[in-house]
């Protein structure tokens, strides 16, 4: 109790005299590989007082209110003087980016004035001069220049990256399945653990320190991404006390304050993101589920009575109501700062976010089409189309709370990362069928929610020997995620009669639960040696993971009987209408999900990882990075098929033993230009959900997923068209690069990249069952691609626009896929006359070109830094087409936005940024393609345009 107590009094007592001095806070690195130089002596001239840099490269000094001149020298480096430097009482003075260049002189001494150096994103610069592989970023300096609050705003502007739905990060213009993004060097799955990538708009930009994109891949990576790795690597010791709180709004005149919204009365708990339990499921508890059958006999007996209880228990709301809709609004709030107790540094950061944003999309299209039988007819045949409106409402709040420690030679870190979504769609649709041999209209009325929630801890740690010789990296990571779509309703009347029958689909309820837990943990131990006499360095390690996801749809249709209906939802499920002992032909309920449910299943991996690698220079200005990764991926999956003639118990659906071989050299050309090259072998592995029985359906577009264990065959069966083996994707990567670093942060580079894709998976129409989609392996494919980026200032024109900048990057792909011979035969079958089908295509979720422009003015000075911006990626295909069903591609989304931000007052504590998207007014679109015909949609949506205003205010 006595050592808590004098702990407490010690921590208040020296934040006391810490608010009475000033710090000089700073990070020296060596100019030449961008490494923290460890031992370096920071001595302030005036009082001849001063510190030495930790193993990151960190120094702080407390020195009285004034102005001070530092003196940094290390051994075999030039020494620094940087003059000027100014500290306030209880402030600080941050250098975040000193660079000492290798000894020239015993006599030089180079002189800077403090604000020269006060960037971090020239320190980005010089760890992607200096880096390993191929890499480019954006830094924390980046976010406070431009105004960006989220990474999604702010990676946008990286080299070769598109954001999809405003989360999602792509790289190279490939999809999903092949960039996985991590978070702090872990793997962390977000709240659709489907996906590679964790959704980036959920953390605030003053929590990070730098966003790094990895393009070619080293062996101490995890060996399952092809485009590239996005690494959020978040502060642990921030540079000065900070507490930031911001507020948002955002409107868009075709979606905010509409009459015409729609919406219904959900749970008290829906504006936090969860439901609180008034969409639960009417059988819970109830093991065993009385049907129809049993009790339309009896309905006064216990199994009656029970079956009239729990169908009185469904809501009765099954159409929304049209309601104004409201604008969007977001905060956010974060605190961070460092403090010594005892000698010992003490780094934390808090940050918080809360959104509540509205959508609404009128006239919305969401169409099937398919190749007619006669081969001279070049118009596309409507099968299933849908046009109405619905409404969107999205909430997420989330959080992250961090603490690390530091010692002489050990730093160790915790984070917790919270995230809690809702979404709350309601929709009304006119639906026009001529698939199923009768053509009918309907009309039709949606209603779903979804929650999601992601739990994950991470605990990591550095050591290093005395001697600096040895470093040792650990991390352990656990993370639970669910998934909850409870009550999705779908209801459909015949028109103009408004009956309810088997035609148009029966009124349907679906309850879906996804419950993954997941397991994270690696080691790492790095060597400085000698080779031929020159620095090298060698490391390994290796990687555990394990994920176990179990996964429940139960679905309930609702038999009509003689029930004469008005063509108002909500008047479906009155009482009158009920099955009871009066009423014994009234509507019931039929769960289709008994008594064999291919929707239920348990599916868990196991992945153990292990590599070596070395890093080491065999000629001056050459360095060599070559490594070898060895994974062995099991996975198994219990479950059945729909006629569970297929039972499945702990099965092993997916066991690979893969090397991974990488190279990357680096050749320096002077101080600022480097030629890379890298060869590597990495992997693409199906998801749970993919190496499934599972059928999924996506209620308002109509489209329903179908898992890849369920194998495809026509003529009767006699043609395979799917075998139901779904096998990973092994892709060889080769990158060449060229690259200039200038001044202020500017760059020039050019690269080409080619990859080898053995067994692609891709999303395939299932011939059997019309939008319906699944994911198979397909013929070998190929991509070659060209990267050019550019940033720079105008200043090279004239010095009058020194501080307007240009910043172009374009990637431009050609993919190449051999069908398979299925494929092939396939499209020769359904080809229109004329028209020669090729052995080759475009490869599924490869864009042909990506484009991102901008033209930006900064000045820091005044505060204020304009941009308009325009990003573009090309027609890419999305699902094959197979027998008379066509292929489907989006259609270019040219978004161009502006963004303004200012600084305001003395101590600049104020922010506002005005940021206004899709200035074009462009749509959203996919569209089928077939040979001489006009595209027809397949999914149309009007985002409209959108102007949001962000307030920022900085207390400290």
């Amino acid at each position: 109790m006595k050592n808590l107590v004098l702990t407490v009094l010690t921590l208040f007592i020296g934040i006391y005299a810490y608010g009475q001095k000033g710090t000089i806070r700073g990070t020296v690195y060596d100019e030449g590989t961008g490494e923290p130089l460890f031992g370096v002596a920071v001595l302030v001239v005036e009082t001849q007082t001063g510190a030495v840099t930790d193993f990151d490269g960190d120094f702080e000094i407390m020195v009285d209110p004034g102005t001070y001149t530092l003196k940094i020298s290390f051994i075999s480096y030039n020494t620094l003087e940087i003059q000027n430097i100014v500290v306030g009482p209880g402030s600080f003075a941050v250098l975040e980016n000193i660079k000492l260049s290798e000894f020239t002189s015993d006599l030089e001494t180079v002189t800077v004035s403090a604000e020269a150096i006060r960037t971090t994103e020239a320190a980005l610069m010089s760890v992607k001069r200096n880096s390993a592989n191929l890499l480019d970023g954006i830094s924390n300096a980046t976010f406070r220049q431009i105004g960006d609050g989220d990474a999604a705003s702010a990676i946008k502007r990286v080299t070769g990256v598109s954001v999809e739905g405003g989360k999602y990060v792509y790289i190279r213009g490939l999809g999903d399945r092949y960039t996985k993004t991590i978070l702090n060097g872990v793997e962390v799955p977000g709240l659709d653990p489907d996906r590679n990538t964790i959704q980036m708009d959920i953390f605030p930009t003053n929590v990070i320190d730098n966003i790094i994109v990895s393009k070619s891949f080293t062996a101490e990576l995890p060996a399952d991404f092809t485009g590239g790795i996005v690494d959020i690597e978040t502060k642990d010791f921030p540079e000065e006390k900070t507490m930031v709180l911001s507020v948002t709004g955002g409107y868009n005149p075709s979606m905010h304050f509409n009459k015409n919204s729609i919406n219904i009365e959900g749970g008290k708990t829906d504006w936090l993101g969860f439901d609180d339990g008034t969409r639960t499921i009417p059988t819970q508890g109830v093991d065993n589920i009385p049907q129809f059958a049993e009790v339309v006999g009896n309905p006064n007996s216990e199994r009656g009575q029970l079956f009239q209880s729990i169908l009185r228990d469904f809501n009765p709301i099954l159409g929304g109501t049209n309601k104004t809709s409201p604008m969007d609004f977001g905060m956010g709030y974060s605190i961070g700062d460092q403090f010594n107790i005892r000698n010992k540094k003490f780094g934390y950061n808090l940050a918080f976010t809360y959104r509540n944003e509205t959508e609404f999309y009128q006239d919305a299209e969401f169409n099937l089409y398919g190749k007619p039988r006669d081969q001279s007819d070049f118009n596309l045949e409507a099968l299933e189309k849908s046009k109405g409106n619905y409404s969107v409402n999205n909430v997420l709040l989330g959080g992250i709370a961090g603490i690390a420690y530091k010692s002489d030679l050990t730093k160790i870190k915790l984070n917790l990362l919270r995230l809690q979504g809702g979404e709350s769609k309601v929709g009304q649709f006119y639906f026009i069928n001529t698939n199923l041999g009768a053509e009918f209209e309907a009309d039709q009325y949606n209603i779903e929610y979804s929650q999601k929630s992601m739990t994950n801890l991470l605990l990591s740690g550095t050591h290093f020997t005395v001697n600096r010789k040895w470093q040792l990296d650990w991390k352990v990571s656990p993370t639970k995620s669910t998934i909850e779509d409870p009550d999705v309703r779908i209801t459909r009347f015949r028109v103009p009669n408004n009956t309810i029958g088997t035609e148009v689909g029966l009124p349907t309820r679906i309850w879906r639960n996804l419950d993954e837990e997941n397991v994270f943990g690696n080691l790492n131990l790095t060597r400085d040696y000698l080779m031929a006499g020159r620095s090298a360095k060698l490391k390994f390690g290796g990687a555990y993971v394990y994920k176990n996801r179990d996964f429940l749809i139960e679905d309930f249709q609702f038999n009509t009987g003689s029930t004469v209906f008005n063509g108002d939802p909500n008047q479906v499920l009155l009482e009158e209408n009920l099955f009871s002992a009066d009423n014994r032909n009234g509507i019931r309920y039929d769960p289709t999900f008994i008594p064999i449910n291919p929707n239920s299943y348990n599916s868990n991996l196991n992945n153990i990882a292990g590599y070596a690698s070395t890093e080491f220079n065999p000629f001056t200005n050459l360095r060599a990075i070559i490594g070898l990764r060895v994974e062995k991926f099991t996975q198994y999956y219990t479950g059945t098929n729909q006629t569970n003639t297929i039972v499945f118990d702990n099965e092993k659906v997916l066991d690979d033993l893969d090397l991974f071989p990488t190279l990357n050299l680096v050749q320096s050309l002077g101080s600022n230009q480097n030629i890379r090259f890298a060869a590597s072998r990495t992997i693409a592995r199906p998801s749970f959900k993919e190496l499934s029985f599972a059928e999924i359906l996506d209620p308002i577009s109509g489209r329903t997923f179908i898992g890849s264990l369920f194998p495809e065959t026509t003529e009767g069966g006699t043609e395979v068209l799917w075998d139901g083996n779904l096998q990973a994707t092994r892709i060889n990567n080769f990158d060449l690069r060229w690259e200039k670093f200038m001044q202020r942060s500017e760059i020039l580079s050019g690269s080409i990249f080619y990859k080898t894709f053995d067994k692609p998976i891709e999303m395939v129409q299932f011939l059997s069952d019309p939008g319906a989609f699944q994911p198979r392996n397909v013929g070998n494919g190929s991509v070659l691609g060209v990267e050019l980026e550019l940033r720079k200032s105008l200043g090279m024109i004239s010095p009058k626009l020194e501080n307007f900048f240009v910043n172009t990057n374009v990637t431009l792909v050609e993919s190449v896929i051999e069908m398979a011979e299925s494929e092939f035969r396939s499209r020769n079958l359904s080809a229109r006359e004329g028209e020669e089908v090729s052995r080759t295509r475009q490869m599924a979720g490869q864009a042909p070109y990506i484009i991102n422009a901008g033209f930006s003015y900064n000045n820091m000075i005044s505060g204020l830094e304009a941009g308009l911006f325009y990003n573009v990626q090309g027609p890419t295909l999305n699902y094959i087409g197979f027998g008379n069903r066509t292929d489907t591609y989006t259609v270019p989304f040219h978004s161009l936005n502006l963004n303004i931000n200012k600084t305001w007052g003395k101590s600049e504590r104020i922010q506002t940024t005005l940021n206004v998207t899709n200035l074009l007014d462009d749509l959203k679109e996919e569209t089928f393609r077939m040979y001489g015909a006009e595209d027809e949609i397949f999914t149309r949506l009007r985002p409209g345009r959108r102007i949001a205003l962000r307030f920022r205010y900085t207390f400290w």
